[in-house]
């Protein structure tokens, strides 16, 4: 199963600025860690870099570069998103946790979306956005009730998608 997890804002989907996160909010990242250790997590090479200590601890990292040479501890590496999925394939659960190159194409291959919607303006210097979302084709299957972040004050709301199921002979059912 490939699950995105990924903070956005409400307003235009916004993730990063200047390769970095918009908010750093300590819930979001408590969850973000309770929800991705035991697991594999497959991300581009700039999201790596800016992890202020490298590899994340007690998960498996996969780091998808079209650099032959790069290497860094504690991580795999993979030329493409469909040679890191194919890697991970052992784990019930692969995270795809950024950044927005590797967002857009794991988007159509995701069965579940766990988002963290952030409830302030994006700002006007973000350079980093996720894709659209087509509500046609996700259904939620979690929702929390929104949270204020005690350091920013910025209020944020966990809400969790899958991919709904299609239908073979969608004429059966007129």
């Amino acid at each position: 199963m490939t699950t995105i997890i990924v903070a956005i804002t409400a307003d235009k989907g916004a993730i990063g600025r200047k390769g970095d996160m918009l908010y750093h909010l300590r819930g979001d990242l408590r969850r973000f860690k309770a929800i991705t250790t035991g697991h594999t997590v497959v991300m581009g090479r700039k999201t790596f870099e800016s992890l202020p200590k490298g590899a994340l601890p007690d998960r498996r990292n996969i780091v998808v570069t079209r650099n032959p040479g790069f290497r860094a501890e504690n991580t795999e590496t993979a030329s493409s998103l469909e040679d890191a999925l194919a890697m991970s394939a052992p784990d019930s659960e692969t995270f795809i946790i950024g950044g927005g190159e590797i967002y857009r194409q794991a988007l159509p291959l995701a069965d579940h979306l766990r988002l963290t919607i952030i409830d302030a303006p994006t700002p006007p210097d973000a350079d980093t956005f996720f894709p659209p979302v087509d509500p046609s084709e996700w259904e939620i299957s979690g929702m929390e009730d929104p949270v204020c972040d005690e350091r920013s004050g910025v209020t944020y709301r966990f809400v969790d998608f899958r991919r709904r199921k299609k239908v073979a002979n969608p004429e059966i059912l007129d």
